[in-house]
Parts: C-alpha cells; sequence; structure tokens
C-alpha cells in the first residue's frame, strides 16, 4: 500500500484544499472503484483541536485499515477549512459535490452549516456523515435520507452533564450560551432538564460567535443572578477562555459550579488538570478506555505531534469505516441514499465504538460516558486525565426518536 500527497491548489470559493490519496498503483486504472471523502472542518480556529486535522488523520486511519481488507477500493481523503463560516463551507461543499466527485462530506463541525448542508446532500444525493455539529435537528425536525449524525448530540450531552448536575443538588442555572444554532440548543436540551428534575433557569447571556474571546462582562451577569450553576453552552477554545476567566474571578471558590456543557479531552490539555480538576463531563469516547482505544491512539498521536484523539476524531474513523462497508457491498457508484439505507439496514462495528446501530432517523446509538477529570496527584501522566463516573446505556445516551419531528420515523 502506498500513500500519496497532492499539493495544495487554491478553490475559486476561497476555502484552502488539501488531497491525500491512499491507493495501490495497480488500482489506478479503475476510476469506477474510487471512493472520495471530504473533511470540511475548522483547521485553526476555535473548534481545531476538537476537529480539524484530527478528523482528517481519524479518516485516512479508516480509509487505510479498510483498503487492506479491501485491495479493489480506492479511498481519497480530501480537506478544506470553511473557517466556521456557513456561506463559505456550503460554498465549498458544492464545488466538491458539482466538480471534485466528492463522494461524502465529513465532520462539519458547526450547527448552522450543517443544518444547510443536509439539504445540500440531499439535492444532490450524496452522503454526510455528520460527527462534528451537535444540534440534536439533524435527526428531528431537519432530518434527512443522506445524511447521519454520528459521535454526540446537544441531546446526549444535556442527557449526561446536565442530569448529573441537578441530581446533585445544582438547580437554578445561568448560561452562556454561543449564539448561533448550536449554542441554543444546547442551552435549550439542558435546561429541559433542569426544569423536569425541578430546578429553574436564572437567565442567559447570548455571546457572538466566531469572534469573542473576553467572557467576563457576561461571567459578571452569571454572578449577579446568583445561580448554583453556570451552564457554559459553548465549545472549543471559547469553553478553556470561559473557565480561565473564570477562575481569574474566583467564582468556583465563591461557590458556583461550572457546567462544561462541550467539553472534551484536547480542552482539559489545553486548560491544564490544576484548573480543569473535578470537572464533570460527556463524552462518546475516551483514549485509554481499553486495548481497542490504546491501539488506534498509538497510531494517530505520531500524526498529531503526540496528542491523543478526542471523540470526534474516533468518530471520523467509525463513520467512514461503515460508509466504506456500504459502498463496497453495493458496489459502483450507489446512489447517496442507498449508501445512507445500507448503513442504517446494518449494524455498526469498529475496534473504537463496539457494536451499534444506525436508526431511521440517522442518528448513531452508542453507548456515552460521564467522566470526571482527574487531579493532578491522580493522573499518571500527560492526556491520562479521566475517571469514568457513569457508563450511559445506548438507550438511554439519545433522544427517542417519537415526538422529535423526523419525517423518516413512522408515526
Amino acid at each position: 500500500m502506498m500513500t500519496t500527497q497532492a499539493g495544495r491548489r487554491a478553490l475559486l470559493i476561497g476555502g484552502a484544499l488539501a488531497s491525500t490519496t491512499l491507493s495501490s498503483p495497480a488500482l489506478r486504472a479503475q476510476p469506477a472503484r474510487i471512493v472520495k471523502i471530504g473533511v470540511l472542518s475548522d483547521m485553526n480556529g476555535p473548534y481545531a483541536a476538537n476537529t480539524g486535522p484530527g478528523s482528517v488523520v481519524g479518516a485516512r486511519l479508516a480509509a487505510e485499515d479498510f483498503m487492506h481488507s479491501h485491495p479493489g477500493l480506492r479511498v481519497e481523503v480530501i480537506q478544506a477549512d470553511f473557517q466556521n463560516r456557513p456561506d463559505l463551507g456550503l460554498a465549498i461543499a458544492r464545488d466538491w459535490l458539482d466538480r471534485q466527485g466528492v463522494d461524502a462530506i465529513l465532520d462539519v463541525p458547526v450547527s448552522s452549516a450543517a443544518l444547510g448542508m443536509a439539504g445540500l446532500v440531499a439535492e444532490k444525493d450524496k452522503v454526510a456523515l455528520f460527527t462534528g455539529p451537535a444540534s440534536a435537528a439533524l435527526t428531528g425536525a431537519n432530518c434527512g435520507p443522506n445524511h447521519v449524525h454520528w459521535t454526540y448530540d446537544t441531546w446526549s450531552l444535556a442527557a449526561g452533564t446536565g442530569r448529573a448536575l441537578v441530581a446533585d443538588g445544582a438547580d437554578t442555572w445561568f448560561f452562556i450560551t454561543a449564539d448561533y444554532a448550536f449554542g441554543h440548543a444546547l442551552e435549550a436540551d439542558t435546561a429541559g432538564f433542569v426544569r423536569e428534575a425541578g430546578g429553574r433557569v436564572l437567565g442567559t447571556a447570548r455571546t457572538p460567535f466566531p469572534g469573542t474571546t473576553d467572557f467576563s462582562s457576561f461571567l459578571v451577569q452569571a454572578q449577579a443572578s446568583r445561580a448554583k450553576v453556570i451552564g457554559l453552552a459553548n465549545a472549543g477554545s471559547d469553553t478553556v477562555n470561559c473557565l480561565k476567566q473564570a477562575a481569574e474571578f474566583g467564582l468556583a471558590r465563591r461557590g458556583t459550579r461550572l457546567a462544561a456543557l462541550l467539553f472534551q479531552i484536547a480542552d482539559v490539555h489545553a486548560l491544564g488538570l490544576p484548573a480543569a480538576q473535578g470537572l464533570t463531563l460527556t463524552e462518546a469516547f475516551y483514549w485509554d478506555m481499553n486495548e481497542a482505544t490504546r491501539a488506534f491512539s498509538a497510531r494517530y498521536a505520531p500524526q498529531m505531534n503526540g496528542h491523543k484523539p478526542g471523540m470526534i476524531h474516533a468518530g471520523g474513523y467509525s463513520a467512514v469505516l461503515h460508509y466504506l462497508k456500504a459502498r463496497a457491498a453495493l458496489g459502483d457508484n450507489p446512489s447517496g441514499r442507498a449508501a445512507i439505507a445500507w448503513m442504517k439496514a446494518n449494524g455498526t462495528e469498529d475496534p473504537l465504538f463496539g457494536q451499534g446501530t444506525v436508526r431511521a432517523d440517522g442518528r448513531k446509538v452508542h453507548e456515552m460516558y460521564l467522566f470526571r477529570v482527574k487531579a493532578p496527584e491522580e493522573s499518571k501522566g500527560p492526556w491520562e486525565y479521566y475517571a469514568t463516573a457513569r457508563t450511559i446505556p445506548a438507550d438511554q445516551a439519545f433522544r427517542p426518536m417519537a415526538g422529535a419531528g423526523c419525517a423518516l420515523v413512522p408515526a
């Protein structure tokens, strides 16, 4: 097997594009057996550490593993940075689908961009493998026959972290929310669990996204509400900055709890254990869970300057692997709808998530985990950060299909 790296070339719409071809030279005369996957992500912005280059590596590793057992299939993985701009993301995706022969789009870590992308792949009869966006609307009112939602969503995060904190007596909340579809959905889902448990939401501060780096005025508003919990309905470097500034204000010392509702291992690494210790968070994957996750991480880390994979990087591996199984089973150039239908009809299985299913609404279902961030003295070394507080069974980890508004689900 040989890996070749094509040079960067500029897109007319302004997105930077790089291409990696993973193939055997003997197969180059078989263009009908090419599968082309485009990783559309945040390569340099606030979500880059949790998605971005790591999502590309996850996709490439899946392609390598699949081609090893299916030498008649050639997989190409390309990438682009859409700078978290939905308009740019849609322009890049349209160019990929119309002119560059891309079959499936992976990642898309901005919910507003993903919601638009769902319509585009349906229009073009291609595939979207959404591993990065969080909005549960992708399997609700915005479900569709040409996309699946992998890894996590706002409902699963709220069900994990929100439920745990309310059960622990944190019954009054103030939200600091990224002002776009993802933040709104995460706030709404978490607030629903708070209210169902008898708690109250005392207020919300909406922060412009992208572009907010100083969260001090929003933290002051939250503190003035006297809420027991400040729920951070944001992600990536925005959450890290919120937590750093909250520490400067001494909010935790004054008894205010901070709920990082989407907080991943790269964020813990950026914040550092002294500041992150004791945080409760919900994830779908931890690199140190078992031999299989450690083996994957050992392949991944050398390509990412020693960093360990997070759940979205692992989700990219898992989603690409299942999609390639569909392509192999269906033969040359099936429609996007046919590939998604196969993915729903056949159970998932991979070394990172084990066995699972893709429901009729497009939701990939598996266990989720409630983790506690270790204190520095508990950690055995870099990236050894989590203690498992609870395993959330698959049938409890994601929103039930009934009543969610997906037209693909029988009434």
